[in-house]
């Protein structure tokens, strides 16, 4: 795979050469991850059903109008802009620049780490299933850490994820399609007390809820549409949105539909880790696992993608492909660093959920929903009076809804602190 040096933007990965539908399934299989196992009980046990469900249309119904909306600032007077950063700093000065690269970095460690997590726990989960010894869930975090290592070496760029993607979408369908089944059978067994009440005092209720939220936006969005966007091959926009569409649409009914069922299924009771509550048979159990830790390390890959992008342009040789010679052994470097950090990390603090609240609070909402409005008004200053006052009140509300959610967040691990122990087998109450 050659450097790309197109239209003077420079990249160590692949520019303008993917289809939408190539893209449409990434999103599709990404945002339907093992992730969305843990929603149920970040999203919507915090809320209940009547607030749970209107939360989720409201931020989706946003998210789709944001992401659509920056999808059309690609390119800005004649000039395209791969990557979200190079795009807020030449419209708002160096500060943004910075401002949004630290907030993307930091959302792209942290959502690897989960992923690092996520696969360690399906692993665990299959060694339980056949009686195996009670290997502590660090051993399983390094191997998954080993196998994300692995896949990012042999496919580099997320243009090379290709064929994977149809992998990945297989696996997105059996394990989803099985996962359902199981939970459904649950649900309907006449003996199963179903409990939806939303527990706790009137304020840690209030607090809660916004947790739930920060991991509303965290479930639609990850604030890297420009980066994504830039394997697009021409009409870059027109086909971007036809890619968010199938999130929008065939996505989301994935995410959210598992989301609903499970806590339909199992109520207040259900788990951070949705396989745990079921009472199928082991073969279920063993093979939604073993299908989650194979989808995960596809699917990681495109979230984690912009940074390998960054450090490859930053310390590769562009002259040379990337599987050359002459950058093979900085390539193996690289990766090896960077999973190395993300996989000790992820050993050592084994409750991500509480931090997946402060990921969409504090740095998601700006990047997902304040962010393009600005852009919106910065470029479009000709706009009707009416479209600015629409976008003044995005940047204003979205932006006291970071302030609260983030506060909700800071003090949902504050409460929780006692409960956090380093490289724990399991979170300890």
């Amino acid at each position: 795979m050659e450097i790309e040096h197109k239209g003077g933007l420079v990249s160590a990965h692949t520019i303008d050469r993917d289809s939408w539908k190539q893209v449409g399934l990434l999103l599709v299989t990404g945002y339907s991850c093992g992730y969305i196992l843990s929603f149920s009980n970040l999203m919507l046990v915090p809320l209940g059903w009547t607030w749970g469900i209107i939360s989720l249309i409201v931020v989706a119904v946003f998210a789709a109008y944001s992401s659509w909306l920056l999808a059309g600032f690609h390119f800005i007077n004649g000039q395209r802009f791969i990557r979200f950063r190079d795009l807020m700093g030449s419209l708002f000065g160096q500060e943004m620049f910075y401002v949004t690269w630290v907030s993307q970095i930091l959302i792209l460690l942290i959502t690897n780490m989960g992923f690092i997590l996520l696969g360690g726990k399906a692993l665990k989960e299959i060694n339980a299933e056949f009686g195996g010894s009670s290997l502590r869930l660090q051993y399983f975090i390094i191997i998954t850490g080993v196998a994300y290592f692995v896949f990012s070496i042999f496919v580099p760029t997320i243009s090379s994820m290709g064929k994977w993607l149809i992998v990945s979408t297989i696996l997105t369908f059996t394990y989803i399609g099985i996962l359902l089944a199981v939970v459904i059978k649950d649900g309907l067994n006449s003996n199963r007390v179903k409990d939806y009440q939303v527990r706790g005092s009137d304020s840690s209720k209030m607090f809660n809820a916004f947790c739930a939220i920060s991991a509303i936006v965290a479930c639609n969005s990850a604030g890297i549409i420009p980066e994504i966007q830039s394997t697009l091959r021409s009409p870059a926009v027109e086909n971007m949105r036809k890619a968010l569409h199938l999130q929008f649409t065939i996505g989301l009914t994935f995410y959210y539909g598992v989301s609903i069922v499970g806590y339909w299924s199992y109520g207040s009771a259900v788990s951070e880790y949705l396989p745990e509550n079921i009472t199928g048979p082991t073969w279920a159990k063993v093979l939604i696992n073993a299908v989650v830790f194979t989808q995960s390390i596809i699917s990681q890959h495109a979230f984690i993608a912009p940074v390998h992008e960054a450090l490859d342009t930053k310390f590769l040789i562009l002259e040379k492909g990337i599987h050359s010679r002459a950058n093979i052994f900085r390539l193996l470097c690289l990766r090896a660093l960077l999973f190395t950090l993300n996989t000790l990390v992820a050993a050592a603090i084994p409750f991500m959920g509480d931090f997946v609240n402060l990921l969409g609070s504090f740095l998601l909402i700006p990047l997902t929903f304040v962010f393009p409005s600005m852009i919106f008004i910065k470029v479009k200053r000709e706009a009707a009076k009416t479209e600015k006052v629409w976008h003044w009140a995005i940047i204003v509300l979205f932006s006291l809804l970071m302030v609260v959610t983030t506060i909700a967040a800071v003090r949902l691990i504050v409460n929780n602190i006692s409960e956090y122990h380093l490289f724990a087998d399991t979170r300890q109450s």
